[in-house]
Order: structure tokens, then C-alpha cells, then sequence
């Protein structure tokens, strides 16, 4: 599983990172940060529910 960020529709909601906080971050500069591009498939659930919950749809998988 891969993760793929549109930047250009990321809007920095942050839901992403309540949902799966070991994958994604906001730094300093509120700027996603994608922790982990590729992460374990024990995280899949979490890594999904935080593409779900993105409002700007700027996040998907790619297996």
C-alpha cells in the first residue's frame, strides 16, 4: 500500500493525522508531513479511515 498526497488539494484539516498519527504529521510550517509513504498493513484500517475522512479528498492508496 501506497500513499499519495495532493498537495495542491490538501488543505491541512489535520484529520488525516487524528485518524492514523504514526503516518502523517503536520509540521511546524502546517504542512503535511507524510511519515510514512508505504506503511505495514497492520496500519491499513487506520491509513483508511484517514483517506475517508479527508474533506478535500487530497489523500488515496495505491496498491
Amino acid at each position: 500500500m501506497k500513499i499519495v498526497v495532493d498537495r495542491e488539494r490538501c488543505e491541512i484539516n489535520a484529520l488525516c493525522v487524528v485518524n492514523a498519527p504514526t503516518v502523517f504529521d503536520v509540521d511546524d510550517n502546517h504542512e503535511l508531513q507524510l511519515l510514512m509513504e508505504n506503511p505495514p498493513e497492520e496500519l491499513r484500517e487506520k491509513v483508511e479511515a484517514a483517506v475517508r475522512a479527508c474533506p478535500a479528498k487530497a489523500l488515496r492508496l495505491e496498491e
